[in-house]
């Protein structure tokens, strides 16, 4: 993915810094084989559905974690809402990755927006804007 002119040198560090999670994320899942058929050994197209709700799932896995105050089972120096954000995170860019999606760049765009909306400005959620 190539850096669009327009970014600011803190939005170009964000972007490379995605960039490579991205990358290190889908490595990850290919050498664990979620892309092959565990029989064949064949490559395989993932269930898009399915992994959106292994998305899900990390959420409400940190929603659990939070409720409870737990530290992660696995990494148990660290908080369980961090680690199952994480593994949110990890598993959103290993798709992207996979469907060569431009998260990256989407996310700077996007930030870049939401800093001009009017309805997440102080005074406009003071006004009883979002509840949310």
């Amino acid at each position: 993915m190539s850096i669009p002119k327009d970014m600011t040198d803190e939005e170009i560090d964000a972007f490379q810094g995605i960039v490579s999670a991205q990358l290190i994320a889908h490595q990850t899942a290919n050498d664990a084989g979620w892309y092959k058929d565990p029989k064949t050994g064949q490559p395989i197209e993932r269930n898009f559905g399915e992994v959106i709700a292994l998305m899900h799932s990390e959420l409400s896995e940190a929603l659990e974690a939070d409720r409870k105050d737990l530290m992660d089972d696995k990494l148990p120096h660290r908080k369980g809402i961090e680690v199952e954000f994480a593994d949110t995170i990890i598993r959103i860019l290993d798709t992207a990755a996979a469907h060569n999606l431009d998260v990256a760049g989407a996310i700077i765009e996007k930030n870049r927006y939401n800093r001009q909306r009017a309805d997440h400005k102080l005074e406009a959620r003071a006004a009883g804007g979002k509840k949310y």
